[in-house]
């Protein structure tokens, strides 16, 4: 995503190592952190939503409703974000499910996902924003192009809690 080649507060060219980029001139520091993103998993009679990305990285395969939060935004308040952006639907969320680590399109950023579980309550389904298309999958069957690795822990932690919840 963001790669530092001069410091962007001198434009001294800038020394990089795996925890951040130092500029030898002016000493500032800027640290390779995590991106957060906050997910949804709409789910309706042993069925889940999915989203069909419509954008690199993962062009065509399925992912999980969700994005990358805000400077700021609390987790919960982006899952709601991002669902409306990309779907039109209403959601009510029903617990949250975990935080999760992934990379993104690559192996250098990282993503720290935070996963909430949602009943649909209204809205007009309409894959919108970088959504290619939204389908249903029932929860034992899913699709095999699935974008990122971490959804398969996410999935199957949702299994657990629907155990639970019975």
């Amino acid at each position: 995503m963001n790669e530092f080649k001069y410091c962007p507060n001198c434009a001294q060219p800038i020394q990089e190592n795996n925890e951040h980029w130092k500029c030898n001139k002016c000493g500032s520091e800027y640290w390779k952190n995590s991106k957060p993103t906050a997910a949804v998993i709409p789910i309706k009679d042993g069925k889940i939503l999915l989203s069909k990305r419509g954008i690199e990285p993962f062009k065509g395969y399925y992912d999980t409703i969700g994005g990358f939060l805000s400077n700021g935004e609390i987790p919960l308040d982006g899952a709601l974000r991002e669902v409306k952006e990309e779907t039109g639907l209403d959601v009510k969320i029903l617990d949250f499910i975990g935080t999760y680590m992934d990379t993104y399109g690559g192996d250098r950023d990282f993503i720290l996902c935070f996963y909430y579980v949602c009943e649909i309550v209204g809205g007009e389904m309409k894959a919108q924003d970088d959504v290619a298309a939204l389908e249903w999958f029932d929860i034992d069957n899913l699709p095999e192009n699935i974008a990122f690795k971490h959804i398969y822990k996410v999935i199957e932690d949702l299994k657990d809690w629907e155990k639970k919840r019975r």
